[in-house]
C-alpha cells in the first residue's frame, strides 16, 4: 500500500470528502507514475481521481463493523510514535 494512502474507514469523526480525495489523488498518482500529469494528460487524470473518489465514498458508507469508532487523534499518536522508533532504529542502523 502507498504509504501516503491512510486508512478511512472506522473513524470517529467520519472521513471527510477532502480526506477521501486526497487518498483517492494518491492512488491515482501511484498507478499513474505522475505527481503532476501534463496538460494532455490532465482531463483523464482529473477524472479518474473524481471517479475513484466517488467510488470510495460509497465504499466506506457501505461497509459495516462491530468495532467502536477509532480516534483519530489517538491513532495519529501512535503512528507518530511508530515513525520516531522506526526512524531511530534507521539511524542507529547506519552509525
Amino acid at each position: 500500500m502507498c504509504r501516503n494512502i491512510r486508512p478511512l474507514f472506522n473513524f470517529a469523526p467520519p472521513a471527510t470528502e477532502d480526506e477521501v480525495r486526497a487518498a483517492s489523488l494518491q492512488f491515482v498518482r501511484k498507478i499513474s507514475g505522475f505527481t503532476k500529469p501534463s496538460q494532455a494528460n490532465e482531463a483523464a487524470f482529473s477524472a479518474a481521481v473524481e471517479e475513484i473518489a466517488h467510488v470510495s465514498a460509497r465504499l466506506l458508507a457501505a461497509l459495516e463493523t462491530p468495532a467502536a469508532p477509532k480516534d483519530r487523534q489517538v491513532e495519529a499518536a501512535k503512528a507518530k510514535a511508530r515513525a520516531a522508533d522506526r526512524y531511530a532504529r534507521s539511524a542507529v542502523g547506519q552509525m
